[in-house]
């Protein structure tokens, strides 16, 4: 069974990565992921008896507790932590000017009041490591790796400094620390606001009309059908036809952008939008779990679930790195003083400095951070990564490729012109109605007594079967030639389907789909994002698709395509670099598993590629596919950026403390600022892409 635990205190990132450690070691869990920045659990359990050992493990790991979705959510203030803070400051500053100005005679003053100051800063990171001993020997199978996170080489230099005498170092140590970790927290804490933004676009109730009466009620019990009353302000509750009039909808949750949408009867509403025009009524045209603000909140919440390659790497190389630090400073401390002069002190010191300066907190935590609020940003354009781990290899799309129908077109069909015998749209209507495919929605409207037995549909050609004892073939060109039925083309920009009955053509059906408004300018966009060549692989004929595609800007169009021949085409297009492929059908579900990163059409799009896919569209805007490339750039980006600049200051640091050439104080403040600076480079994934 898959679960989702939300919980709160969880404010270290790597605890998250000891509590996954745990979980993950206990008998019948297959898979764990701890979301720090999102304080979330995600586990996979053999048995309900795996799943509540679980739940045991997350409450009585350090003070997080798990709280119920509708519990209210408290505001991070930090209040403990500034408290200790400001305590602390408050005995360093008098200490530090008692040293300086008394020197010797206010040397045991000084002591006293950076003992005291330690004490105030350091109590938590204390208490914490108080805690992994009794962790350790409560674990059935406990190892050493518990004691060894940011706490415990915190306390260890800032107890080695009191010790070799450099009281002042040792206050600062733990002073500097703790301001560091306070404002890793809010830091962290602005982002975690940004998401729950996100949450927002849920209205938390609707007006329900029952003739004259109304009722405000969860938009949860809303049922297909039924009418609601959508006042000047409200957010729409759930998707919804305009049943009169016209009205103008603020789509920015959605999109990203801010602009008023106009609305006309009959136009379909998302939930998730907010009317700004006058009070109309609208009908419910899917449930509320159905919809697209469920969507967006159900992905969001569990995108983090799937971590990027970077973000594994550094838990795992956290889990070893720290374990080797304290060893190798041990060894530092001890190993050359035996074979050079003696004197330990000095390598103590060094010891004490490269236990600071290892710390990998800027790693832990700006590498999901980057990620978390990438996938934020794509959320705010309206595009849903299913998880982190898509953003890099959309970060290397070179090759873009689309479904013609319902994705570069709208794909709300409707019938244009019938050419030949008038009954061709009656035998057309009679045979489309038992078949799934978009082109049949053209049909509803045509009336007909005609009924079709023994309906057989023949994959990418169309549809047979038998009206009054006659057989009856409705489809492509290609469906006609196979027949070997005689007719002619038409010079027509417009969908063709070709009715025969008994060896002869009847007619023809023309069929209409418009070009998306905003397919011209996303596929520009996409280009100036960096990807090299478009493509459309379609079923149809080339000369119709390219009088539809005419105005676009596609660099390969690959036509007349059956649905086996799809997927191969897919397979040639990867070796031009990293493949993007969009589409909103069952038959595009092939492409999706054989592309590098894959995108469904949420509004418009079947629940089959919305399953199959990587991202999701949540309101079929194009124009947000850019975007969300930039996005991924930027992403992977600023975590190569924190990655290489922590480990290049962390050596160039370990190297200068190595030679004495860096107090320790120096060692904190370059520990500090690295992790700060990281965090707040990965706080630029929350500006607007351009």
């Amino acid at each position: 069974m898959e679960k989702v635990i939300k919980i709160r205190n969880l404010d270290c990132a790597v605890c998250a990565a000891e509590l996954q450690e745990e979980l993950s070691e206990l008998s019948g869990i297959r898979e764990v992921s701890v979301d720090f920045v999102g304080q979330r659990v995600k586990l996979d359990a053999e048995s309900a008896e795996a799943f509540a050992g679980a739940v045991s493990v997350i409450s009585h790991f350090e003070e997080v507790e798990i709280i119920d979705g509708n519990a209210p959510k408290k505001k991070e203030r930090h209040l403990k932590e500034l408290i200790s803070v400001a305590v602390s400051t408050v005995f360093f500053l008098p200490a530090l000017l008692c040293d300086i100005l008394l020197g010797e005679r206010g040397e045991i003053a000084a002591f006293l009041l950076y003992l005291c100051a330690f004490a105030a800063a350091g109590w938590s990171v204390v208490w914490s490591v108080g805690k992994n001993i009794v962790r350790l020997f409560r674990q059935k199978h406990g190892t050493f790796g518990v004691l060894f996170d940011e706490n415990l080489l915190m306390l260890v230099a800032s107890v080695g400094a009191f010790c070799i005498g450099q009281s002042m170092e040792g206050a600062a140590v733990m002073l500097l620390y703790q301001i560091g970790e306070y404002l890793q927290a809010l830091a962290v804490g602005s982002s975690r606001g940004e998401i729950e933004k996100l949450m927002e676009m849920k209205s938390e109730s609707a007006i329900l009309l029952d003739g004259e009466t109304q009722t405000e009620i969860p938009p949860e019990e809303l049922r297909e059908g039924d009418f609601i009353l959508l006042r000047k302000g409200d957010r729409v509750p759930v998707d919804c036809l305009l049943e009169e009039g016209r009205t103008e909808l603020d789509t920015k949750t959605l999109t990203g952008e801010a602009y008023l949408r106009e609305v006309e009867a009959g136009e379909e509403m998302l939930a998730g939008c907010v009317n700004e025009g006058t009070a109309v009524r609208a009908r419910v045209v899917r449930p509320y779990s159905d919809s697209a603000v469920a969507k967006i909140l159900d992905l969001v919440e569990n995108s983090t679930a799937q971590k990027a390659a970077p973000e594994k790497f550094i838990t795992r190389f956290a889990r070893w790195y720290t374990p080797v630090v304290v060893l190798l400073a041990l060894i530092l401390a001890v190993v050359p003083p035996l074979f050079l002069d003696g004197d330990f002190l000095p390598w103590i010191t060094r010891a004490l400095n490269l236990l600071v300066i290892s710390c990998p907190c800027a790693l832990i935590i700006s590498v999901p951070l980057t990620y978390f609020s990438g996938v934020g940003t794509l959320a705010r354009y309206g595009v849903l990564a299913k998880g982190a781990v898509y953003l890099d290899p959309l970060a290397k799309v070179k090759v873009a490729a689309f479904d013609k129908t319902g994705t570069l077109t709208e794909g709300k069909f409707s019938l244009a012109e019938v050419r030949g015998e008038p009954r061709a749209a009656e035998l057309a209507a009679a045979l489309e109605r038992n078949s799934s495919h978009p082109l049949a929605q053209a049909f509803l409207s045509v009336s007909t007594s005609l009924r079709a037995e023994q309906c057989e549909e023949l994959p990418g050609l169309g549809l047979t079967a038998l009206v009054e004892g006659k057989r009856v073939f409705v489809g492509s060109a290609r469906l006609m030639r196979e027949q070997r039925i005689e007719f002619e083309e038409p010079d027509t920009p417009c969908g063709v389907i070709y009715v025969a009955e008994e060896g002869r053509l009847v007619g023809i059906v023309l069929i209409e789909d418009r070009i998306r408004a905003d397919a011209a300018s996303a596929l520009a966009e996409l280009k100036r994002a960096g990807v090299e060549r478009t493509v459309v692989l379609t079923g149809d004929s080339e000369r119709r698709t390219r009088a539809v595609l005419e105005n676009l800007p596609i660099d390969v169009i690959c036509s007349q395509l059956l649905p086996d021949q799809k997927p191969q085409r897919a397979r040639a297009l990867k070796g031009d670099g990293g493949l993007l492929y969009v589409g909103d059908g069952i038959n595009d579900t092939p492409m999706m598993a054989e592309s590098d990163v894959s995108v469904a059409m949420g509004g418009l799009g079947s629940d089959a590629a919305i399953e199959a896919s990587d991202l999701v569209l949540a309101s079929d805007n194009l124009s947000a596919l850019p975007k969300a490339l930039k996005a991924a750039k930027k992403t992977r980006k600023i975590v190569a950026q924190n990655i290489v600049f922590s480990l290049a200051v962390k050596f160039l640091l370990m190297v200068l403390s190595l030679f004495d050439l860096i107090p320790l104080v120096a060692a904190v403040f370059g520990d500090v600022g690295v992790m700060l600076l990281a965090v707040l480079n990965a706080m630029r994934m929350r500006g607007k892409i351009r």
